[in-house]
């Protein structure tokens, strides 16, 4: 099992939750965060003069797959939150040792 974190841009949330949901993965974690990458923020013109917002808002969503279905997870999201611009954003994976459905005690995969 996986974990997936994408930080995307936040006007590109509901299509990127449509389409996985479109390709059966619903379960998802979705939490408001401002970051900052190579562009190190922007630079709006205010009338006093340029303004600098060095952390700028983006959506992280957090996915646990199967190791099968993260591909298609990470090319959904790629091809989905994709503008070509800077700031689109990043996905990181990691391993998920277990899962646990506090519910149930279900373990592992069916926990998921």
């Amino acid at each position: 099992m996986k974990k997936i974190e994408a930080i995307v841009r936040r006007e590109k949330l509901t299509a990127v939750k449509t389409a996985l949901e479109e390709k059966g993965f619903v379960g998802m974690t979705i939490e408001e965060v401002k970051g900052r990458g190579r562009q190190k923020g922007i630079t709006l013109e205010w009338r006093a003069g340029p303004y600098r917002v060095e952390f700028l808002p983006k959506v992280k969503l957090q996915i646990v797959a199967d190791d099968k279905d993260c591909e298609t997870i990470i090319g959904t999201i790629c091809e989905t939150a994709r503008t070509g611009k800077v700031g689109d954003g990043k996905i990181f994976v990691y391993p998920v040792e277990e899962v646990i459905r506090v519910r149930t005690g279900e373990r592992g995969k069916d926990a998921i």
